[in-house]
């Protein structure tokens, strides 16, 4: 039986989010994907309800799709908690985001975003771009345990 590789989409607009899936969903994996619609939502999904406190994580997602612009707790905030956390600094974090502004793209790297992506508007583009980062996150790239 194939191992399910777990993807935690965060990302609060609905349109994007069945782009996503439909853009996985040719895939030859076996994959579960996780939407958290807020920053909040996401880091309940990888800590717990107090994620102040983190749980210990034995499986959690092998690869973090996140937006910038979220309501609650914006994508850098939680990028930030992420990467700050032994536990999860490991996991990639692709920020996959409408936003072009430098500014963001500069404070997503300094905070320790493996990649950043800008939405192509066209289907067929944001679909081959999904190809890519999904080909490469999780059946290129070697992670430790």
């Amino acid at each position: 039986m194939l191992e399910i590789i777990e993807i935690l989409l965060v990302e609060d607009n609905p349109v994007d989010i069945e782009l996503l899936q439909l853009s996985i969903k040719n895939h030859q994996f076996n994959y579960k994907i996780q939407v958290a619609r807020d920053g909040d939502e996401a880091l309940r999904i990888l800590y717990g309800e107090n994620y102040n406190q983190p749980r210990q994580l034995y499986y959690g997602p092998k690869l973090i799709l996140l937006d910038v612009k979220l309501p609650k707790l914006d994508g850098l905030e939680v990028l930030r908690k992420i990467k700050e956390n032994p536990r999860t600094r490991v996991i990639p974090v692709v920020v996959l985001t409408s936003s072009k502004e430098e500014q963001d793209m500069m404070r997503s790297y300094q905070l320790g975003a493996n990649s950043y992506i800008s939405k192509p508007v066209d289907f067929g583009e944001f679909k081959n771009i999904i190809k890519q980062l999904i080909t490469y996150w999780l059946l290129v790239n070697e992670m430790p345990n």
